[in-house]
């Protein structure tokens, strides 16, 4: 019986140990992928953003760039954002999360990749969403070892290529490759679509009269069902509460992405911006 005891002492002492330790092979995983795509980037050769490199664009997002303070900055290859407690729910009557997110959103090919690090009842939650090589992906694990989900198909390519265009903003660089256009509705919206890998989603910006980027919707994201099937429904972000950082750039520090079902909006990722930089 000691025995038996000592021994399930020790299986749970590795089990801690195994919790706190900092490795993971999900954010492993996620680590090498960022890695690669730094190795395999096109740096900007210290080039700077002028006015003339947005004169096609529709005023209203050459406004945004200008009052963003892009204008007389380097070219960026991509950006790193960085998320605190965050209140993050998986479902409508499930409890909030609280997690920190870190994505680094790529301009050469469209990527983006990003990680959810948490702990549910304090047994380690990670997660890692990404879009990566024209295809799109969304991983789950608990205790750093047990696979909850891994969500791919035709629906993930374009949820994660549409979430990519819902964030091109901060990242001018992506609005001057040529897989974005725009079409202007009004003086402050305009619709945008990305082409990638064959497939290709829209969504429409509106900004306020200040300049600012207030919002991004789109009906080309679907959320995963119980059963595993997946419904299309109204996705919208939301930014707000605009501040100067320290690179002199402007940025939202109030980020809400938001599901816009019929009956009601579901809030389901409602966060403050740490920290956003950028790399040449």
């Amino acid at each position: 019986m000691f025995i038996a005891l000592g021994i399930l002492l020790i299986c749970i002492g590795i089990i801690l140990i195994w919790f706190h330790i900092s490795y993971s092979p999900l954010k492993h995983q996620f680590t090498r992928d960022v890695s690669r795509l730094m190795a395999d980037r096109t740096a900007s050769a210290n080039e700077i953003f002028t006015i003339g490199d947005f004169e096609n664009l529709p005023p209203i997002v050459q406004k945004f760039i200008s009052y963003c303070g892009y204008i007389g900055t380097q070219k960026m290859s991509f950006m790193t954002a960085e998320f605190r407690d965050v209140a993050f729910m998986q479902n409508q009557n499930g409890p909030a999360l609280l997690i920190d997110y870190t994505q680094y959103n790529f301009i050469n090919v469209p990527s983006r990749l990003a990680f959810i690090d948490s702990s549910m009842f304090g047994v380690p939650f990670e997660g890692y969403d990404y879009y990566l090589g024209g295809k799109g992906g969304m991983k789950g694990v608990i205790g750093k070892a047990i696979q909850l989900f891994h969500q791919t198909g035709k629906e993930m390519d374009e949820a994660c290529l549409v979430t990519y265009l819902a964030e091109c903003m901060f990242i001018p660089a992506s609005l001057l490759q040529g897989y974005i256009t725009f079409e202007e509705i009004n003086e402050l919206q305009v619709t945008a679509t990305i082409e990638n890998n064959g497939i290709a989603v829209s969504g429409i910006f509106t900004f306020n009269e200040a300049g600012e980027m207030i919002s991004f919707a789109t009906g080309n994201r679907a959320i995963a069902k119980s059963d595993g099937t997946f419904e299309y429904v109204r996705w919208s972000a939301l930014c707000s509460d605009y501040q100067l950082s320290e690179n002199g750039i402007k940025y939202p520090a109030i980020f809400q992405a938001v599901w816009n079902y019929p009956e009601d909006d579901f809030v389901y990722f409602d966060g403050i911006i740490s920290k956003i930089s950028y790399g040449e």
